[in-house]
């Protein structure tokens, strides 16, 4: 026992006394608890924070019961129940800190995932938009430039070759406006006004929008209805997934099919589906139909009409959907496959 009236240098005999009995109790026990560590280093956190903060109290209860000899004097009792209440303190707080570390951690890396995504989404979409603005507009120079060198000067001639024009500029104009729409979803900036909208109404706009090209690609359009729900959403928003739905069936549809509209309800929420006759999409690409600019493979009967889509009406409706607390999703149906929309119905 080192006594206060003691000399530094019988403290520091003492403590050389001392030390080598210490370290041969307290030594083991860190070893012990590094194989521990060891051993869970694929485990929680928290019990990883747990076990390293039993460790020195364990380590320091051995070295001080090793140098008593196991001879429980009062002081070698109170220095036990010190470190009793100390392992009694710590490990609860190790707990809670590791679990709040943990979340952390886990919160830290989806949001590096999320961003990594996001940039890779970035990407594609800047890759997309060098390829696709770039063949219309190709196309409008070449035109232009011919009506102006006079290379074409057939009236009939220039008029086909004004009428391309106006078509390459109204698809250029269609996909600046879904790049507007979807930086809007991506970017947080949809506020949409809700309201009680009958979905009839809704489908119906959609159909005569889309009638005519439908007729020009010689595919039927039919709208079934169990019974017509009023949901809660915002109607332009609402008119432009069923637009946009509609479109990219009539498109992946070939001649003389049928694009089917279904309406029903389910539960407290309205159901809206959207058959076509696009020959089905593969296994390992059905996952992908609502990324950005993804258009599939050859599975799916490609587009002979020249109205060939940018590949973003389908993100821009799940986008949509997901606004109004809604649900998308695909799966092949008969000659097609069917787009399934989920809305919430209207408080009555």
């Amino acid at each position: 026992m080192i006594e206060p009236a003691e000399s530094f240098d019988d403290m520091l005999a003492h403590v050389c006394h001392i030390l080598p009995f210490a370290l041969v109790f307290a030594l083991p026990v860190a070893l012990v608890g590094g194989l521990v560590l060891y051993w869970l280093r694929r485990g929680s956190l928290a019990t990883t924070m747990t076990v390293l903060a039993l460790i020195p109290v364990l380590a320091t209860l051995a070295g001080v019961l090793g140098i008593s000899g196991f001879m429980f004097t009062p002081t070698l009792t109170t220095m036990l129940l010190v470190c009793l209440i100390v392992a009694l303190v710590t490990a609860p707080a190790a707990i809670v800190l590791g679990r709040a570390i943990a979340r952390r951690s886990v919160w830290e890396r989806e949001a590096r995932e999320r961003e990594r995504a996001a940039e890779a989404a970035r990407r594609d979409l800047v890759a997309w938009i060098s390829h696709d603005l770039r063949s219309p507009l190709a196309g409008i120079r070449a035109m232009a430039e011919a009506l102006a060198d006079g290379i074409v000067s057939d009236p009939g001639e220039v008029a086909d070759y004004a009428q391309r024009i106006s078509g390459e500029t109204t698809r250029l104009s269609g996909m600046v406006g879904d790049l507007f729409e979807l930086s809007r979803i991506t970017a947080g900036a949809l506020r949409l006004t809700m309201s009680a909208v009958p979905l009839r109404e809704v489908i119906s706009e959609a159909l005569a929008g889309q009638t005519p090209i439908a007729e020009q690609k010689k595919v039927r359009l039919l709208a079934d209805a169990e019974s017509w729900p009023v949901v809660a959403g915002s109607d332009p928003e609402l008119a432009r997934i069923v637009r946009n739905l509609v479109s990219n069936a009539i498109r992946h549809t070939p001649p003389d099919g049928t694009v089917a509209i279904r309406v029903g309800i389910d539960g407290d929420s309205a159901v809206l589906a959207v058959d076509d006759g696009c020959g089905g999409i593969p296994e390992d690409e059905i996952g992908r139909v609502f990324e950005v600019a993804f258009r599939g493979t050859q599975a799916r009967t490609p587009d002979r009409s020249g109205g060939t889509g940018g590949g973003l009406g389908l993100a821009i409706a799940k986008g949509l959907v997901e606004a109004h607390r809604g649900r998308i999703g695909v799966r092949n149906h008969g000659p097609g496959c069917r787009f399934e929309i989920r809305l919430p119905l209207a408080a009555r």
